[in-house]
């Protein structure tokens, strides 16, 4: 009987020294064919690319009990980790240390807002094929997409729950990429339109002509887009303009902006530009609706001008045109909207529920939109729920 046992024993202890020694040629990589491999991501990853920690993520001032458009729900660090290093026998808890099943664990590995300096981002990205994880036996490494979830995620802070940061490279990519065809939200045919109507003094070089065929209806519609260098110039000019009207209106009179997008100025009916971060600032506050109204507001000097002079009289913000869970009031009158607007999200194109999601993320989290625009001159709320009737309000 002693000798079964010290047999038993024996193989036992065999069977321990071969699996240890397996974990260290797999740990070594000894074998592996992996002459002129590398792991390293050749160029800085895309900073538009969301990188929450977790799966799903609820943005702040959503309804108190989270609608569709209130919750992304996308590939995390998380989900990565837990899927190529949380093993039972690896990184899981009861395997290799470190253990990285939680916040905490995976973040003891980073310098937040140091990708280059955090161990994790080393190990993943490292062609020391000594040190690489996954390891190299495995078989599997992340992609690239994947391992820019995480170089975003540790350079913007490192955050448990998304940020300024992370929110505002996504959004701004969501609308600027989704809105700017040369038909729609696009600074080069809205002062082309204003060319086309003889408002600027331009050659027939300084335009370029864009022809639209409706899909549903087949009728072509011709476009003239202002090119460079004029066209940074002339919207520029304008939106300097209306920034200094707005700014006192009585003072300012003569800066009332006189090149509207819409008719009957414009020779076509051109919206709002969305190309770059400030032409979204420059729409939540100071909305196309206000700037170029379709009838006359003020005469002078035997002119016609289409533009109002109060920002803030409003029925029309850039959320409100987004989101169709949420019902604008007039930020002047407190007067809510009874139907929603969301028609740049569904009617010109189709942002997914997790995309309306994240640009509401943005929009709250971004100090540059100013509080009257989210909340109201007095903080009561310009913004509600629709199906509760929750009014959103600062916390």
């Amino acid at each position: 009987m002693k000798r079964q046992v010290s047999f038993q024993r024996g193989v036992i202890g065999v069977f321990a020294l071969l699996m240890t020694a397996l974990l260290l040629v797999q740990c070594k990589k000894e074998g592996a064919n992996i002459s002129g491999v590398s792991r390293a991501l050749v160029n800085t990853p895309d900073s538009t690319i969301f990188s929450p920690f977790y799966d799903t993520t609820v943005v702040p001032y959503s309804d108190a009990t989270p609608g569709v458009n209130d919750v992304i729900i996308t590939k995390s660090v998380q989900s990565i980790i837990q899927n190529n290093c949380v093993s039972a026998t690896c990184h899981g808890g009861t395997g290799v240390k470190p253990y990285l099943n939680t916040y905490a664990s995976v973040l003891s590995m980073v310098v937040p807002g140091n990708p280059e300096a955090s161990q994790l981002y080393q190990l993943i990205t490292t062609s020391d094929f000594n040190k690489a994880m996954p390891p190299v036996n495995y078989g599997v490494d992340l992609t690239v997409s994947e391992k820019s979830i995480i170089y975003n995620w540790i350079k913007n802070g490192a955050k448990e729950k998304p940020g300024l940061n992370d929110y505002r490279p996504a959004a701004i990519a969501l609308l600027n990429i989704g809105c700017t065809s040369a038909n729609c939200h696009n600074e080069a045919t809205a002062t082309g339109g204003w060319a086309r109507k003889g408002l600027l003094t331009i050659s027939a070089s300084d335009t370029l002509s864009f022809t639209y065929i409706n899909p549903s209806t087949g009728v072509p519609t011709l476009y003239a887009l202002l090119k460079e260098p004029v066209l940074s110039k002339v919207w520029g000019d304008y939106k300097d303009s209306v920034r200094k009207f707005y700014a006192d209106t009585l003072a300012n009179t003569s800066f009332r902006p006189y090149k509207t997008m819409g008719t009957p100025v414009s020779a076509i009916s051109s919206r709002g530009p969305l190309n770059t971060y400030d032409d979204l600032l420059f729409d939540i506050m100071y909305p196309k609706a206000i700037r170029s109204n379709s009838s006359v507001v003020y005469t002078a000097n035997g002119k016609n001008y289409y533009v109002k002079g109060d920002n803030l009289n409003s029925g029309s913000s850039l959320l409100s045109r987004v989101d169709s869970t949420v019902l604008l009031a007039n930020p002047r009158t407190k007067v809510f909207a009874t139907t929603q607007q969301g028609d740049m999200a569904y009617g010109d194109g189709g942002l997914k529920p997790a995309e309306i999601a994240l640009i509401k993320g943005w929009y709250f989290a971004d100090p540059n939109v100013p509080d009257t625009w989210k909340f109201g001159s007095d903080g009561t709320g310009i913004f509600k729920y629709r199906k509760t009737g929750t009014i959103i309000t600062k916390k």
